[in-house]
Formats: structure tokens, C-alpha cells, sequence
């Protein structure tokens, strides 16, 4: 399998952002409790597929070292971030950027190259981006040297002439190319290399490529995906941002096993002593299945037994916690994180009050939030039904699900190179 890599040019210092406000490039301008060069960095941090990323500064960048601190305290020892020197424009800041991976990423690597000024990217979107080249390495026919988010050109188009519309412009198949691009590592090295060499000015590394008769292949992205350039940008990223993050998701799951042979159940991803077992395909950890139901509700994206189905042998005897962290995956592509979980077990027996702890701190751990944002308590049937008879257990989850911010993207297992 082909790595992923990234590169973000964060050199330029946006001749056409001036503000009165910002006394800085326009990609350290404030944005909603972070900036804009951190927003643009949210949905590549959370990508588990991109193993590490590299900035390319300004010499004597005296920006980054605040943006850096407030990422590493995000992703305690886990930053998959490093920096370099860019260059006087956008294509040596690339092509720093590649050489500060050289040792690192394989000829056939692919390199994703995100503007830093650009903060409205989806999960959902840099998804589908390495996707449509990752079918490359499936064999799928029809996959390219590489792919760029696109959106088709909708507004009628003019060309104009000293401020005057003298020709209006036929659209179809016109789109505006937007970030990330993605190329194979040696093949936009050497479309770089010429480039730069030529003193050619690229506006983006998909034109680069053409050069060298290498068509990218276009990737359907949001128009909403757009570049702080003026000032006047920032309202428009922030009204973005804000109509994402008031969309709240609610979930709620429910989940029941039978006690059968065994000495311990599973709850919350903790073994419990107990003179039974349940009955069940996987580890029937009732905590987990029916967090992962509540979590699907709100994605809206079924149940557990269609991600999961009890009829696959690939999860018999599965730990499910295994199931909660592509749950968890799913989340994050979506753009959203927990806000909070209610979890009430059903059972006369075992007792949890001393295991709940644990069980907050596994819950937490695999949807990357503070366990104090998971509440678990139990409750008995005043010994009614089957399980006030002891035959098995049950649980109930409630969630509330919200859009994700920089501080709050998950560390992920990967280290920068």
C-alpha cells in the first residue's frame, strides 16, 4: 500500500490580506478560538492514512511557535507534524516541503498538498480525495497519477477588459480547483524540479503535472472549501464553520445478552468477575454495542449489525472495542465528536460501581475525548422480567454528537517523520 504524506506551503505572507486587525499572514488570523493555518490543519491531524505532515515556513516564522503549542497540546506525543523552510513562492515551498521527506516517503508515495489558508476542509471530502487514488493500488481501471478537489463552475463567466465585460465565457467543463492535490512523490518532485528550474509560476501542482502530460483526476469537493485571500474572507470561513458546528446529532442504542457458560462478562471494554458468561458472537460487551448503536443512529448510518454482522467469523469471539474505534472513525470523517454519552446498565448482577472508572477511561480513550464527557451508571428491574430473574443483562446509550474544532481533533497513533 501506497503511504500518504502531506505538505502544507505556509511561507506566504498574503500581499492581498490586509486587515486592520491582524497584524500577521492572513494564516495566523484569528478564526473562531484558533487560526486559520490550525483549522486547515484539523481534518489532515484526524486522517489516520496520512502519516505525517510537513510545514513549510517563513524563515524566522515567529507565528508557528504559539500555533505549535496549542496543536501539541492537542496531540499529546503525538504530533505527526514537522516543519521546514519554504521558499519564495508557492512551488519552492512544495518543493522544500518534499525534500524534508526525502529518507522518509518511497518514490511511489503519494504527497497530499493542502493550502494553509484554507480552513473549511471536511473529513468527509479529504476522504474521498485519497480514496480516488488509492484505487490505484486496487487496479481499478480509470485511476490516474493523481486527483485535486474540484467544484464545477456555476456562476455565468466573464472576460473582462479594462473593467468591462466584453465576452461572456461557455462554463461547461469549467471547474475551480481547490486543496488538497495529491501525486505520487517522485513524479511531482520532477514536475516541481522543472518548475522551479524554467522560473514557470504554478498556481497549483496539478498544472505543474500537466507539464509532464499528467492529468489529475477530479474529485467532487465542497465550494465551500474556500481560501482566505481578504480580509473580508475570515466572515465567510466563520459562517462556514459556525453553520457546521450548530448541527447537533442525538443517538440513542440499546443492546441485551443472555448469561450462558463463562466466568467473567465484558462491560465497557473491562473483563468483570462473574460466575457466568453471556451468550454472544463477539466479547457481548452490552456497554459497547449499545454506544456504537447511539453513535450510528446519530451518524445515521444504521445499526451495529449491519457494520458488524453476528453471521461474519472474522468478529467471533471479537473484542468490541475493535467495533467502537471504526465507529469512531466514521465520527470523525463525518466532522463530528462526541459532546456527551448516557450509559445505563441493566442488571441485578454484576456490580459495576467500582469498574465504571475504568470503563469511562476505555470509552474515552478509543472516541479520543476526556472520560468525563461519558456518564455510566446501572440500574436493577426490582427483579422483574428475565433480568431480575438473572438470565442476562442489558444497557441503553443516549449521545450527543457535535461538529469537531482544531483543539479537539484525537491524537492519533502516528509520529511525525
Amino acid at each position: 500500500m501506497r503511504r500518504v504524506w502531506a505538505v502544507v506551503p505556509a511561507a506566504g505572507r498574503g500581499a492581498r490580506f490586509e486587515s486592520t486587525q491582524v497584524n500577521a499572514p492572513k494564516q495566523y488570523a484569528p478564526l473562531l478560538g484558533a487560526t486559520v493555518i490550525e483549522w486547515a490543519l484539523a481534518a489532515l491531524l484526524r486522517e489516520p492514512r496520512i502519516q505525517g505532515i510537513v510545514i513549510a515556513l517563513a524563515e524566522e516564522d515567529a507565528h508557528w511557535p504559539a500555533v505549535a503549542a496549542s496543536l501539541a497540546r492537542a496531540h499529546p506525543g503525538t504530533l505527526k507534524i514537522r516543519t521546514t523552510v519554504g521558499g519564495a513562492n508557492r512551488q519552492e515551498s512544495v518543493m522544500n516541503g518534499l525534500k524534508a521527506l526525502e529518507g522518509h516517503a518511497e518514490p511511489q508515495d503519494w504527497i497530499l498538498v493542502h493550502d494553509a489558508a484554507r480552513p473549511c476542509l471536511t473529513p468527509a471530502d479529504l476522504e474521498a480525495l485519497i480514496d480516488a487514488v488509492e484505487t490505484v493500488d486496487e487496479g481499478i481501471a480509470g485511476a490516474t497519477n493523481g486527483a485535486l478537489l474540484a467544484a464545477p463552475v456555476v456562476d455565468t463567466v466573464k472576460r473582462e477588459r479594462g473593467g468591462i465585460a466584453v465576452d461572456t465565457v461557455d462554463r461547461e467543463g469549467l471547474w475551480r480547483a481547490l486543496t488538497p492535490q495529491v501525486f505520487g512523490y517522485a513524479q511531482l518532485k520532477q514536475a516541481l524540479d522543472d518548475v522551479v528550474r524554467l522560473g514557470i509560476a504554478a498556481t497549483d501542482e496539478a498544472q505543474a503535472m500537466e507539464r509532464l502530460g499528467l492529468p489529475a483526476k477530479l474529485v467532487r469537493g465542497s465550494p465551500f472549501n474556500i481560501k482566505v485571500t481578504r480580509a473580508e474572507d475570515l466572515s465567510m470561513a466563520e459562517t462556514i464553520i459556525n453553520e457546521r458546528s450548530s448541527q447537533m446529532r442525538i443517538g440513542q442504542g440499546f443492546d441485551v445478552h443472555a448469561f450462558g457458560e463463562g466466568d467473567h462478562v465484558v462491560m465497557g471494554g473491562v473483563k468483570i468477575p462473574y460466575p457466568k458468561g453471556v451468550v454472544a458472537h463477539s466479547d457481548g460487551d452490552v456497554v459497547i454495542h449499545a454506544l456504537c448503536d447511539a453513535l450510528l443512529g446519530a451518524l445515521g448510518e444504521g445499526d451495529i449489525g449491519q457494520h458488524f454482522p453476528d453471521t461474519d467469523p472474522r468478529y467471533r469471539g471479537a473484542d468490541s472495542r475493535v467495533f467502537l474505534r471504526e465507529v469512531a472513525r466514521l465520527m470523525r470523517a463525518a466532522g463530528l465528536s462526541l459532546v456527551n454519552a448516557d450509559i445505563t446498565v441493566l442488571a441485578e448482577a454484576p456490580r459495576i460501581a467500582k469498574h465504571r472508572s475504568a470503563m469511562a477511561a476505555n470509552l474515552g480513550e478509543d472516541l479520543g475525548v476526556s472520560p468525563r464527557h461519558i456518564n455510566i451508571k446501572a440500574t436493577t428491574t426490582e427483579r422483574l422480567g428475565f433480568i431480575g430473574r438473572g438470565e442476562g443483562l442489558a444497557a441503553s446509550a443516549a449521545v450527543l454528537l457535535g461538529a469537531l474544532s482544531p483543539a479537539a481533533a484525537p491524537p492519533l497513533d502516528s509520529a511525525a517523520p
